[in-house]
C-alpha cells in the first residue's frame, strides 16, 4: 500500500484520491479552529504561498479529538479558515486521527517509520491527549512530511519551530 491508495473527502464532499498530488511534496496536518496552535494557519499559508510553486501542497484535515478545539460543521471550518487565515489550500472534512475511527490516511501516516519528538512539550501535550499508543497523534497540528515520490519522511509536533519546518519542507522541494 502507498499514500497514493487513500481516498479523502474535501471539505465540500468531493472524495478524491491522494493519487491526484503524486510528485509533489505533501505537508499534512491534523487542524483545530480553536487551538493555542490555530495562529500557525498564518505561517502554512505563507509557506504554501511562497513554495506552492515550486510542488507544495499542504493538505489540511481538521479534527475534534484533542479538547473539543474544532466543534464546527465542515462548512463552518471553512468559513474560518479562509476568513480569518485566508488559507488556499486544500481543506478536508473533518476526520478523527486516532483509534478505532481513525481516517485510513493517518493509520497510515502513523504507522511509517519517522523519527519522533520525545521532547518535553510533546511528553506534556500525550498527557493531555488520553492516547495510549506512542505513535499515535497527541494533538493538534501535528505535522507529516511526505516526498515526491510518496515516501513519509518526517513527523513534526505541534511546538516544532515553523522555520524548522519550512527548512525541511524547502530541503526536499
Amino acid at each position: 500500500m502507498s499514500i497514493y491508495d487513500i481516498k479523502a473527502r474535501l471539505n465540500n464532499g468531493e472524495e478524491i484520491s491522494l493519487e491526484n498530488y503524486k510528485g509533489k511534496v505533501l505537508l499534512i496536518i491534523n487542524s483545530a479552529t480553536g487551538c493555542g496552535f490555530t495562529p500557525q494557519y498564518d505561517d502554512l499559508q505563507d509557506m504554501y504561498d511562497e513554495l506552492k510553486e515550486k510542488g507544495l501542497e499542504i493538505l489540511d484535515f481538521p479534527c475534534n479529538q484533542f479538547a473539543n478545539q474544532a466543534p464546527g460543521s465542515d462548512e463552518e471550518i471553512a468559513s474560518f479558515c479562509s476568513g480569518r487565515y485566508g488559507i488556499t489550500f486544500p481543506l478536508f472534512q473533518k476526520i478523527e486521527v486516532n483509534g478505532e475511527n481513525a481516517h485510513p490516511l493517518f493509520v497510515y501516516l502513523k504507522e511509517q517509520e519517522v523519527e519522533q519528538d520525545k521532547s518535553f512539550k510533546v511528553k506534556m501535550l500525550s498527557k493531555f491527549s488520553k492516547t495510549s499508543k506512542t505513535n499515535d497523534i497527541h494533538w493538534n497540528f501535528t505535522k507529516f512530511l511526505v516526498n515526491k515520490d510518496g515516501k513519509v519522511i518526517a513527523r513534526f509536533e505541534p511546538t516544532k519551530s515553523m522555520k524548522d519546518l519550512k527548512k525541511a519542507v524547502e530541503e526536499i522541494l
